[in-house]
């Protein structure tokens, strides 16, 4: 068939990779890890006062939710994906207001995060996280559907990294301002990735084709 020689073509028609064993495969694996380390890195959050950490927990619990309404459209219309994709973006930007509100609060109290505790958690959902994200790499120029994916996998390994470098500035200077300048750039990070995906997503609604980016442009 002429039309499967065009990945946006196929993955209108549900066929191609939206609709393979190893996209499925792939969710599945991030959809396990990003709630796992969201039940670890909440108890941990909160233990040590980490806004940084609180805020990495939130975003692992709102991919968890991402990766499991991905599951649930795979094979469907682009209709249905891009809906999906338009809920996904718009919950990113939900809990990126949220980490925002609550990385200002713990600015006004000023709260003293444990920095041991927020390296060694950092550390460890860094490793789960590269894999994850190095999974999906191919993934990446899809549809609105499958470059949110992506953009979550891609924005948690870099928050955990940023997590590290806070609970460093934490150990080195004896203030929480580090740890509230991280939660601030993961808030934002998550609000222009939350943007991204609700533009792309209102454009395949609107005109009725994928529009995947060209993987140059990440």
């Amino acid at each position: 068939m002429a039309c499967c020689h065009d990945t946006a073509c196929c993955s209108a028609a549900g066929h191609g990779p939206l609709d393979s064993p190893k996209w499925r495969r792939a969710l599945w694996v991030a959809l396990a890890v990003n709630a796992c380390f969201f039940l670890a890195e909440i108890v941990a959050g909160a233990a040590s006062g980490s806004a940084a950490l609180q805020a990495d927990a939130l975003d692992f619990f709102g991919d968890a939710a991402n990766y499991a309404i991905s599951l649930g459209v795979v094979g469907m219309v682009l209709t249905w994906r891009a809906r999906a994709a338009l809920a996904k973006g718009s919950t990113m930007i939900a809990f990126a207001l949220w980490v925002l509100g609550n990385t200002a609060w713990h600015a006004f109290h000023g709260t003293l995060p444990q920095a041991a505790v927020m390296g060694t958690v950092g550390f460890v959902a860094l490793l789960a996280n590269g894999g994850v994200a190095l999974m999906l790499y191919r993934f990446r120029g899809g549809d609105a559907n499958m470059r949110s994916v992506w953009i979550c996998s891609r924005n948690d390994a870099v928050g955990n990294l940023v997590v590290m470098l806070a609970a460093l500035g934490v150990f080195g200077t004896g203030t929480g301002w580090p740890d509230v300048i991280v939660a601030a750039i993961m808030g934002g990070l998550g609000l222009w990735g939350g943007i991204q995906i609700v533009a792309q997503a209102r454009r395949e609604l609107r005109y009725g084709t994928a529009t995947p980016v060209p993987v140059a442009a990440e």
